[in-house]
């Protein structure tokens, strides 16, 4: 594989983001991400507003400062939870397998799974995924993408010429 996986992590909370709530989800993906995936290039805590989660999305991926995004909470059913809208806004070309399978997976622990509104997707040549708000949701989210971010990457950097497959 080419070079290191940049990893950034933005953490999605108008609490956490005025200091009235520790944000416990981000340093646990960011101490998975620097253990087991790649270097962390951006950790930030933002608030619920969707104008803000896109316009720190568009600087990651324009300004390739990342490999990957994870964005951690508002992808619930609350009025305020709007990260999957505005991921929506910035993304070129959705990854519906990566939301699906973690919701679907998800479901083996939790009913309330099915409420997730998190999506995936690619912007220029970052892939953001969405995931859960909970520190007991991050962890499972990541250990369910964790075994296919290395080859999204190299897909998405041009790496993989061939994918093993045959055209019979």
């Amino acid at each position: 594989m080419g070079a290191e996986i940049r990893v950034a992590v933005l953490t999605i909370s108008t609490r956490s983001s005025r200091g009235e709530r520790e944000d416990k989800s981000g340093p646990a993906i960011c101490a998975l991400v620097e253990k087991d995936l790649g270097v962390l290039s951006c950790y930030k805590v933002l608030p619920d507003r969707a104008d803000e989660i896109a316009e720190e999305l568009r600087r990651i991926c324009d300004r390739g400062e990342a490999d990957v995004v994870f964005t951690l909470g508002g992808t619930g059913l609350a009025p305020s939870d709007v990260t999957p809208e505005a991921t929506a806004q910035v993304i070129e070309r959705e990854v519906p397998g990566i939301s699906e399978t973690i919701r679907a997976r998800s479901m083996e622990k939790t009913e309330r799974a099915m409420l997730s509104r998190g999506n995936a997707g690619v912007c220029r040549r970052t892939l953001i995924i969405n995931m859960p708000g909970s520190e007991k949701a991050v962890r499972e989210s990541f250990a369910i993408v964790r075994p296919v971010i290395n080859h999204a990457v190299e897909l998405i950097r041009g790496e993989v010429k061939d994918c093993g497959r045959t055209n019979e």
